[in-house]
């Protein structure tokens, strides 16, 4: 009986998996100061038989200026359409991994399938870095997948907007957290967005504080002492809705209790001035 991976799977068990039929690679690899590298990242070598999902244009929706953030969400219906495109069915585990430390885009993929409904999906621990430096197999050759029917169910409680951000803020105990890198947040570096701070109210846990330099994370204890103050129905953000969905696996994986993603975060936020400012 094939094991389901449904937040972390090491390189080891996903190598001995890569000739099932019942698993999907999916490399995401992706840049955001140069949108065309993950792509190419993807065609120069990938696990064998991986397919591509684009974090901007498979993963993410339309941009409407001065309304979304940076990566808004796909609609439910071209989501649907992308998952069946990838070759997904509710037989399928899917792997996603990137290239780089954090699995950015991974957990993106990761976070849209648990919420159209599809619980057999894991990253790759230490992305395919880590698979190269572990001398597991890469190919060149693009993989043409044979598109299936996903049968999506979308669970809208994993999702909080802006208007249920300003209502946290003005409730004692609420939690709030910022998953930015602690400089963003202090408001000390903002070289993304054109204005620098956080949300009020909100605690600051950088996505990448608990990653060595292989991209891996630390141990279960670490993990748990990281997370040991956050509620369960903690709201999470980041610059646009990416990294925090990497904060948000890391949750689900200590704690077994999926917490509330702000998807269009503090880009989104930021597009309405009237909205607080920390």
């Amino acid at each position: 009986m094939t094991m389901k991976y449904a937040t972390f799977i090491t390189a080891e068990e996903a190598s001995q998996n890569l000739n099932n039929s019942g698993f999907l690679f999916i490399e995401c690899s992706y840049a955001l100061a140069d949108p065309q590298w993950g792509r190419a990242e993807y065609e120069k070598s990938h696990i064998p038989n991986a397919v591509y999902a684009d974090l901007h244009d498979d993963l993410s929706g339309t941009i409407i200026s001065g309304t979304t953030g940076r990566h808004p969400l796909p609609s439910k219906e071209s989501l649907t359409a992308t998952f069946s495109k990838l070759g997904i069915d509710e037989n399928t585990q899917v792997v996603a991994y990137d290239m780089q430390s954090g699995a950015m885009a991974a957990a993106r993929l990761w976070w849209l399938l648990q919420w159209s409904g599809h619980q057999n999906v894991a990253v790759l621990s230490g992305g395919k870095s880590y698979w190269e430096k572990k001398g597991f197999p890469l190919a060149g050759l693009q993989t043409e997948r044979t598109p299936k029917q996903y049968k999506a169910s979308f669970n809208d409680d994993f999702l909080v907007q802006s208007d249920d951000v300003l209502k946290e803020i003005e409730q004692t105990g609420s939690c709030i957290i910022d998953s930015r890198t602690n400089d963003r947040y202090q408001g000390q570096n903002e070289s993304i967005d054109p204005v620098a701070g956080h949300i009020p109210t909100a605690i600051s846990k950088p996505f990448n504080s608990l990653l060595n330099p292989e991209g891996m994370i630390g141990d279960d204890a670490k993990l748990g002492d990281y997370f040991k103050d956050t509620p369960g129905e903690a709201v999470f953000y980041c610059g646009s809705g990416v990294t925090a969905a990497f904060n948000i696996l890391l949750f689900v994986h200590s704690r077994k209790v999926f917490p509330k993603l702000y998807a269009g975060s503090w880009s989104e936020w930021i597009a309405d001035k009237s909205r607080p400012i920390a």
